[in-house]
C-alpha cells in the first residue's frame, strides 16, 4: 500500500499529531506543517525535516490535512482551513471541537470534493478509555446499565459525550435537565465558589448524572482542570470505573448476601461464595506518567483516528456514518453547553505540587 502523503496544521497539539505520523512510517508520511511561520514553527519543521507553509494554497499535492487549529467554536480559523484542504481534494482529520452547523457545511464541502472528512474526539481512542468502552459495553450487554456517572472539566465535555455515546452504541435519544443551582445556604457556608455544576441527563436512553467543572482560565485554558473524565457505569453486578481519563479502570462488584433465619446477613461459610471475590479489581494495566501520556498514549490515539480516516478514504461507504456521528456528537455538545451556561472565568496561580508520600 502506498504512503499517505500528511500536513500537519498547527503547532501546539499539533505536535501529537507529528509523533503520531512518525510513528508509522510503514502507512503515512509527513510532507509539510502549515503555520503562522513563527521561529518555533520553522525550528520545528526544520527538525522534523518538512517545509514550513504558511496557507494552504501553498501546500503541494497531499492525501490527508490534520487541521489542529482551533475551530469557529472556539474563535479559531480551523474550520477554514479544513474546507480549503477538502476543495482541493485533500482528505481532512480536524481536532474538536466544533460546531453542528461548520459541521455540516463541511460535509458539504468534503462530498463535492470526493473527500473524506472526520472530526478527532481523541480520547475514545486513548487505551484505558478504550478498554473502558469495551467493558462497559460488555456490561451492558450481559446486564444492561442501571446509570451512568461522569465528571469532567468543561474543555472535555465534548468527548465526554462521545464516550458516553460509545458505551451505549448511540447518543440517541438523549436530553440534558438545567444545571441545578447551588443554594444559597451552601454558598454562604462555602470559602470559595463551587466548582461544579450537576445535572441529570439521558444519554442513548440510560440514565446520566454528570458533574462539569464549568470554569475556565482565559488564558490558559488547557490548565487548570481537577480532573479531565471520571465514569461509572453501574448495573445489576456491580460498578465499572474510569478512575482517570489515563486510567486505571476499576470493577467493583456489587456487595449482596442472603439473610439466615433470624434476619441477619451471613457473612462467611457455605453460600457465601460470591463475597470471595477482590472488593476492587484492576482490569489492564497501572496508569503511567504524564510524560507518557504525551509521548505514548496520545500519539498513539491521534495514529488510531488517522487509520480510521484512511479507511474512510478507501472506502467510501463509511464516511456517511462518520460524519452521521460528529454532528450527534456536536449536537448534544450545544445542548449541554446551554444546559451548563457561560463558564466561570477563573485565573488562579500555578498549582502546588503535593507527593504522594505525604498522604502516605
Amino acid at each position: 500500500m502506498t504512503r499517505l502523503r500528511v500536513v500537519v496544521a498547527g503547532t501546539a497539539f499539533g505536535r501529537i499529531y507529528l509523533d503520531a505520523v512518525r510513528a508509522a512510517p510503514e502507512d503515512f508520511e509527513l510532507t509539510g506543517i502549515l503555520a503562522r511561520g513563527s521561529d518555533f514553527s520553522r525550528d520545528l519543521a526544520a527538525r522534523e525535516g518538512v517545509p514550513v507553509y504558511t496557507a494552504p494554497d501553498q501546500v503541494p499535492d497531499a492525501d490527508i490535512a490534520c487541521v489542529v487549529v482551533r475551530s469557529g467554536a472556539t474563535g479559531g480559523p480551523g474550520t477554514d482551513l479544513a474546507r480549503a484542504f477538502l476543495r482541493r481534494g485533500i482528505h481532512v482529520l480536524q481536532e474538536h471541537p466544533v460546531h453542528t452547523g461548520e459541521i455540516a457545511e463541511t460535509l458539504r464541502v468534503a462530498r463535492q470534493a470526493d473527500a473524506a472528512y472526520a472530526v478527532n474526539t481523541l480520547y475514545h481512542d486513548i487505551e484505558p478509555v478504550r478498554r473502558f468502552i469495551t467493558a462497559a459495553r460488555a456490561l451492558h450487554r450481559e446486564q444492561g446499565l442501571a446509570y451512568l456517572d461522569a465528571a469532567c472539566n468543561s474543555q472535555v465535555a465534548y468527548p465526554l459525550l462521545d464516550v458516553l455515546g460509545r458505551i451505549t452504541a448511540t447518543l440517541r435519544p438523549w436530553a440534558f435537565g438545567p444545571a441545578d443551582d447551588v443554594p444559597a445556604d451552601v454558598g454562604a457556608a462555602s470559602e470559595t465558589a463551587q466548582p461544579f455544576r450537576t445535572l441529570h441527563a439521558a444519554i442513548g436512553g440510560i440514565p446520566v448524572t454528570l458533574r462539569v467543572q464549568n470554569q475556565v482560565h482565559p488564558e490558559d485554558a488547557d490548565n487548570h482542570s481537577y480532573l479531565l473524565h471520571r465514569i461509572s457505569a453501574g448495573a445489576e453486578g456491580g460498578v465499572l470505573s474510569l478512575a482517570d481519563t489515563h486510567g486505571p479502570v476499576l470493577w467493583n462488584p456489587r456487595l449482596h448476601s442472603r439473610r439466615d433465619g433470624t434476619g441477619r446477613l451471613v457473612m462467611s461459610g457455605p453460600g457465601t461464595e460470591r463475597l470471595a471475590v477482590p472488593t476492587t479489581s484492576v482490569l489492564g494495566g497501572e496508569p503511567g506518567t504524564y510524560h507518557e501520556v504525551f509521548a505514548g498514549l496520545w500519539p498513539r490515539a491521534v495514529l488510531r483516528s488517522l487509520r480510521r480516516l484512511a479507511g474512510d478514504i478507501t472506502e467510501p461507504a463509511r464516511r456517511v456514518h462518520s460524519g452521521q456521528w460528529a454532528l450527534a456528537v456536536s449536537r448534544a455538545w450545544s445542548d449541554l453547553t446551554a444546559a451548563l451556561g457561560v463558564p466561570e472565568l477563573i485565573r488562579p496561580g500555578e498549582p502546588a505540587e503535593l507527593p504522594m508520600a505525604v498522604l502516605s
